[in-house]
């Protein structure tokens, strides 16, 4: 007799079904387990063993062979164990072909039984909804994160016991978790606390709103920090979609946390400048995601950008362009999403101080003409919004409160004001700062004298035509601000002043 369970495999952020069949022979007993099993799967046949044992189960002193179709594609995880467990049992007779009826499983044993949480459970899940099957069992403590998907029966086990007592009457006790709510957005701190920097705030709203990344150089303490960290907190709420692929990515690389209850906020990743290649792309043999794919519909900060390697910066151009990036790694090429604001910050110069005529600076020509090269002209011209961060005089250090200063709520209205003309205006969730070429052409429209000036700009500052779209999306969000139809010369102007850092960071010595 073969025995069949059905099982998945993960690809990247998506799953595939796999069928697990097994077979026991008059042979020499050993399990032996075939179809590009992972030295973590074959490593499974002790802790199978010892599971099944202490369960109260005799252990089939037969050989048995374990068979992971389709053998073509590598099987890695820890979650096979639950499947290969119960296809064994199958195939010694212990439980019936019935009793699995129409479902997946997924599961890491323990030797006592116990069946331990897993990674990737989400798109596990979904393969095993996508194959057919009508439910699904995982761990008990991957049910919350498991319910995400919907239309098939989620079913948490404790353990190996407790769980094929269930299976014959599994029609009566399916067991479902209802979502949790939504997180809030009041967890980030407030731009209420930022004192001054007005100029600075206006920028970062046309940022979030239209999803233009943002680059931020000024002496240290002048508060660029504050501003990065304050920014998920004006930006829109996950939608539904969203949250399922935020969450699929975190199941994927372990760090959901709060019983792997769902991501409900948007990321805020801010790795040391000290990140590899590999820690932000991805890595792995089989590739697991970075701090680009931890940052998908969020916020990717970088600070002392400069102080980045220039491979790791250089990485960012096609996620910046394109929101979705390679990595190929053993013969293995996975596609992750990279959908990601970004913000950078970085002093002018190693010491922090250059042009600053209150601190005398410390660093040689030559430092700071390496500290500079390190961001590449390709590299800025991706990032719409560069402003230099002005140092905070002493009667605004001195004051109690943040004054006048806006605060959180009051961007995020305005953030979630601009959302609303984009989705009115393009019948989807695109923002201005992704706007195709037939979308720019369709939906920027200049007035007369916004033309003349856009081309005089042009040809003064020597910009690039990558610079010139972006210019002009960014344009539309500013307009978008002020509640404008067209693009007249004061949003080309506030944009193109945007974007002019290029050219300062690259020639102010």
């Amino acid at each position: 007799m073969i025995a069949r369970v059905s099982t998945a495999a993960l690809e990247g952020i998506s799953a595939l079904e796999v069928m697990v069949e097994t077979g026991l022979f008059n042979q020499l007993p050993g399990i032996q387990i075939s179809g590009l099993a992972s030295k973590m799967v074959n490593e499974s046949r002790d802790r199978i063993r010892a599971a099944v044992k202490q369960s109260g189960f005799t252990f089939p002193n037969k050989r048995i062979i374990v068979n992971l179709t389709p053998a073509s594609v590598k099987k890695e995880g820890s979650h096979f164990d639950l499947p290969i467990a119960l296809s064994i049992l199958l195939a010694g007779g212990y439980i019936n072909q019935s009793d699995t009826g129409p479902m997946g499983f997924i599961g890491e044993l323990s030797l006592d039984g116990r069946i331990l949480p897993v990674r990737g459970a989400l798109p596990l899940v979904k393969s095993i909804r996508d194959s057919g099957k009508e439910a699904a069992v995982v761990p008990i403590e991957n049910m919350e994160e498991a319910s995400l998907i919907k239309d098939i029966k989620i079913k948490g086990a404790w353990d190996l016991v407790s769980l094929l007592k269930w299976l014959p009457e599994k029609e009566k006790d399916y067991e479902k978790i209802e979502k949790t709510e939504k997180g809030t957005l009041w967890n980030f701190p407030d731009f209420k606390e930022v004192k001054g920097q007005e100029e600075a705030k206006r920028a970062i709203i046309i940022g979030a709103a239209g999803g233009h990344h943002i680059f931020m150089t000024g002496y240290p303490g002048s508060g660029k920090t504050m501003l990065a960290k304050r920014i998920p907190g004006i930006l829109p709420p996950l939608t539904l979609e969203e949250e399922l692929e935020v969450t699929t990515i975190y199941s994927l690389a372990g760090e959901l946390k709060d019983s792997r209850s769902p991501v409900t906020v948007r990321p805020f990743r801010s790795p040391h400048h000290t990140v590899t290649v590999a820690a932000m792309v991805g890595g792995g043999n089989i590739p697991q995601p970075g701090e680009l794919s931890l940052s998908h519909h969020g916020v990717l900060f970088l600070d002392e950008f400069s102080e980045f390697r220039r491979d790791v910066i250089e990485v960012l151009r096609k996620p910046l362009e394109e929101g979705t990036f390679t990595v190929a790694r053993n013969k293995t090429r996975v596609e992750f999403p990279g959908k990601i604001l970004l913000v950078a910050a970085s002093n002018p110069c190693p010491c922090g101080y250059y042009g600053d005529s209150r601190h005398k600076c410390k660093c040689t020509e030559n430092e700071i003409r390496k500290y500079r090269s390190r961001l590449s002209g390709p590299i800025l011209d991706r990032i719409d919004i560069q402003l230099e961060i002005p140092f905070l005089g002493s009667h605004i250090i001195m004051e109690e409160t943040g004054g006048n200063s806006m605060n959180s709520r009051e961007m995020r209205e305005k953030v979630n004001m601009i959302k609303m003309i984009q989705e009115e205006r393009y019948k989807s969730s695109i923002r201005n700062g992704e706007l195709t070429l037939p979308l720019i052409e369709k939906h920027c429209k200049l007035t007369k004298s916004g033309r003349a000036f856009l081309k005089e700009a042009l040809f003064k500052l020597s910009l690039s035509m990558r610079s010139y779209h972006k210019i002009l999306r960014l344009s539309r969000t500013i307009s978008d601000l002020e509640g404008a139809e067209d693009i007249g010369i004061d949003h080309l102007a506030e944009a193109v002043r945007y974007r002019s850092l290029e050219k300062l960071y690259a020639l102010k010595e």
